[in-house]
């Protein structure tokens, strides 16, 4: 494998890896490990060149690093990008290469499903490194508790907003019906709320509208729907100038990444009157999930964890209440709790 560093302000490794061989082109971000060895998962996607999945590791690396300080998780932030349309050119070859990738770094990088990875890519990549969590025959999916993590921040959300204890008769546009997504969905649907849903895929968004007699729009379409929260579940950068404006609900909460296309959106929010859930707040459920692996090895302990989920929604409740009070965007003060914790963790 042919690997090359690549030295980055503010980053503490970044290494590009490529096998000819399994056709493997990937990218690792180690962005913080103050508080531990850097975690996050791989994600697979094409990408339009190497400085585009660049951009992106970096990013979610540095997101993820904000995450485990928010959550208060005694783990650093990383991330992984591999180069390719997982629906086309993932082998079981590519995916035993990352794991070589990932165990070359002895540990400074834990990996973990994301966009484009499945938990039988998992089971694959653990094959060839130890720095993998998250394995669904260790029961470790993810997404149950990523997708309750964003409902309890919806929850949290909406009694501060629009002082309501329930989410009855509300509105949720739902953007993107992947497995948070989805799941999202149940959630919200049992909770007697009211699904506009879309996605790339119509099959998928017929589906999940047979399921929770949801209402259908275009993908373009849903940021204009008549909803009282937006929920982008997605990819990232969909908060734009461009989307801000066309937006009808009051509230956005979702789980994807890097939801902000540029950081000064979050006061662009603030000026109309929009609730902000920040990205790597909201949906640190599957974050949580994995890292029992990493931090309670061989003790895992429900109650814990669903403790620590539903928590999501006091930390959201803490951010929302002090943007209030100083008249800021929300994201600035999550920034600044988990920069807190990591500067007191250096002076330790």
């Amino acid at each position: 494998m042919q690997i090359e560093r690549t030295r980055i302000e503010g980053y503490e490794e970044v290494v590009y890896g490529e096998d000819p061989e399994s056709g493997l082109k990937a990218f690792i971000a180690i962005h913080d490990t103050t508080l531990g060895p850097a975690i996050g998962g791989c994600r697979m996607w094409p990408y339009a060149d190497r400085d585009a999945a660049l951009s992106d590791v970096l990013r979610l690396a540095r997101s993820m690093t904000y995450k485990a300080a928010i959550a208060r998780l005694p783990l650093g932030g990383g991330k992984a990008v591999i180069i390719g349309d997982p629906h086309k050119d993932k082998t079981e070859a590519l995916m035993e290469a990352f794991g070589d990738f990932v165990q070359g770094l002895e540990g400074r990088y834990i990996t973990a499903e994301e966009v484009g990875i499945w938990p039988d890519d998992v089971e694959t990549i653990s094959r060839r490194t130890r720095y993998v969590t998250g394995r669904p025959r260790r029961g470790g999916d993810p997404t149950p508790l990523a997708a309750w993590g964003v409902y309890c921040g919806i929850r949290a959300a909406v009694r501060h907003k629009l002082e309501l204890s329930s989410m009855a008769g509300l509105s949720v546009a739902v953007q993107g019906l992947g497995h948070v997504g989805h799941k999202l969905c149940r959630y919200l649907h049992d909770a007697g709320a009211e699904l506009i849903v879309a996605d790339k895929d119509p099959e998928v968004a017929a589906k999940v509208a047979a399921q929770f007699r949801a209402e259908i729009v275009a993908p373009d379409a849903i940021y204009s729907a008549d909803a009282d929260v937006f929920a982008p579940c997605a990819m990232g950068d969909v908060l734009t100038d461009e989307t801000i404006p066309a937006l009808s609900a009051s509230i956005v909460a979702g789980s994807a990444n890097n939801q902000l296309a540029r950081r000064e959106l979050g006061m662009e929010l603030v000026k109309r009157g929009i609730l902000y859930a920040p990205d790597y707040v909201i949906s640190a459920g599957g974050l949580m999930k994995v890292a029992e692996e990493v931090v309670y090895p061989g003790d895992f302990d429900q109650e814990r964890l669903q403790g620590r989920v539903e928590g999501i929604g006091l930390t959201l409740t803490r951010i929302f209440r002090e943007a209030d009070r100083e008249g800021i965007d929300t994201t600035t003060v999550a920034d600044r709790i988990a920069m807190d914790r990591l500067e007191m963790a250096k002076a330790a």
